[in-house]
């Protein structure tokens, strides 16, 4: 087995790819198995910046931590960070190399080349290497420049599974529709399908599935239950209905956590650990209003901070969160929203828009640079503790008075503070200690869970992934595929009798 790959596709975005492939690291590490997750190229505004200062997605760190080791940038070779709906900023191995325009992408051959290399030393290096693709591969009309799904997997010679989300249905349609439309090549990749998300007695599919192999030669190897709240690190936007099942609270008071919704809103994983507080309610704000009974606002990371500013103003945030300020309710800005919370942000890297008037309520100012900060950080707060977390930005805030939130970093001014750090909520003491401070400031009796580890919770998570894995999956395929011991099945013709 030693080397061997295997790809995760999904019949479409959301039908649980990372998620299958976080159970499968974690259940390969349980037996015993050297194994790295891979994904060839995310589109993602969720990111992590690695020990050496490398910037990737935040799903293959989780798929990392499943597997036990450190998470690299060859795991997650080429990120798109969209920044409008047709520009992204393009980073490879870690590292911006620029902006660029929908369909003005660098050379396929180039990327795939940077791809092809990064896989080829995880292999060197693990006995298997759990893939992921990205949206769909019956997207036909991207074929000619994929280098994450079928392109990826016919040059990397690595077989394939196909995911498809049962709850949301039409899944017989989209493993067979998905087949349809690929030429032979591209169908001898996929070896078998996994249905995800099922909720009920999985021998009412069994005719289903049966009549799925007699059309398309292909097995079931598993039907995953639906098991809501195991989503970890999520690639694509943050789904704010999972903010809703958090544990109960530990004191008579719950603390109600409002999230501005900004629309280029980058690192909303900042906010999981607050998601699994006991007692802490997580909810998106789009009106202004919705603040009223939040006893904390939080403006978070963006990929567009100025046009999100421009945002908040159009709908009248600026005046509410003044105001708010001017009660002293607490206000929290992380990375961009920390920016916006500001006095002025000059702009001529990201949108160009020169010196911009900020919020006004902290005494600092950005200057946005050319080369962006990427780093881990930690520092020694005042109860002792080690507070640790990660820098990505392109503009230095500049502290010009208040208080720091932590020994020299951020800044408070009342009620309203600001922090560069991302992560900065999975340090359990310093959470503890942040949330006992708004309950302080607004009067509810709120206590904190004094055992309650993040960490540990994440753990467990990615346990009850592999589990499923476990319970629902035939493993003895997987590994079979992983083995090389099985053959191209056989191609289906579009519009056959």
């Amino acid at each position: 087995m030693s080397g061997s790959s295997l790809l995760v596709l999904g019949t479409s975005s959301g039908a649980g790819k990372s998620t299958i492939v976080t159970g499968l690291c974690r259940w390969l590490r349980r037996e015993g198995v050297a194994v790295a997750p891979f994904k060839a190229q995310n589109m993602s505004l969720n990111s992590y910046v690695t020990r050496d200062g490398g910037e990737m997605g935040r799903a293959q760190v989780a798929q990392a931590g499943a597997c036990g080791i450190e998470p690299e940038v060859v795991m997650n070779p080429v990120l798109l960070k969209p920044g409008t709906d047709t520009r992204s900023q393009i980073i490879v191995l870690g590292h911006p190399v620029g902006e660029l325009e929908a369909g003005s992408w660098p050379s396929r051959a180039d990327l795939l080349d940077v791809v092809l290399e990064a896989h080829r030393d995880l292999r060197r290096r693990f006995d298997v290497v759990i893939c992921e693709g990205a949206g769909s591969p019956a997207e036909i009309n991207l074929r000619g420049s994929d280098i994450v799904n079928l392109g990826f997997a016919r040059a990397a010679g690595v077989p394939a599974l196909l995911v498809g989300d049962i709850d949301r249905g039409g899944v017989f349609a989209s493993f067979v529709g998905t087949l349809a439309v690929l030429d032979g090549l591209d169908q001898d990749v996929i070896r078998g399908f996994v249905v995800n998300k099922f909720r009920g007695e999985p021998r009412l599919l069994r005719g289903g599935l049966d009549q799925l192999t007699s059309l398309t030669g292909r097995a079931t190897l598993g039907v995953v239950p639906h098991a809501p709240g195991l989503e970890i690190d999520t690639e694509d936007a943050t789904d704010v209905t999972a903010w809703r099942d958090g544990p109960p609270p530990q004191g008579e008071d719950v603390l109600i956590v409002g999230v501005v919704g900004l629309p280029r809103a980058s690192n909303l994983t900042d906010l999981d650990p607050l998601v699994n507080e006991p007692g802490v309610v997580v909810r998106p704000l789009f009106r202004p209003e919705e603040m009223a009974d939040c006893d904390l606002v939080i403006l978070p990371g963006t990929r567009a901070t100025v046009h999100d500013l421009d945002w908040l103003r159009q709908r009248g945030f600026d005046t509410a969160l003044v105001r708010r300020a001017e009660r002293g309710r607490p206000i929290l800005g992380v990375c961009g929203g920390y920016q916006m919370l500001g006095r002025e942000i000059d702009d001529h890297i990201e949108s160009h828009a020169g010196r911009v008037a900020a919020l006004g309520l902290l005494p600092v100012h950005t200057v946005f640079q050319p080369i962006k900060v990427l780093a881990q950080v930690a520092r020694t707060s005042s109860d002792g503790s080690i507070v640790r977390g990660y820098q990505i930005h392109h503009g230095p805030v500049v502290v010009d008075g208040g208080e720091p939130l932590i020994a020299d970093e951020g800044c408070v001014v009342g009620a309203v503070s600001g922090t560069t750090w991302h992560g900065i909520f999975e340090n359990d003491e310093w959470r503890r200690a942040f949330l006992a401070d708004v309950a302080s400031r607004t009067g509810r009796r709120f206590i904190a869970a004094a055992t309650h580890s993040f960490a540990q919770r994440r753990e467990e998570r990615v346990d009850r992934l592999a589990d499923l894995i476990a319970e629902h999956l035939d493993t003895a395929a997987v590994m079979a595929l992983l083995e090389g011991s099985t053959s191209a099945p056989p191609r289906l013709v579009l519009g056959r009798d």
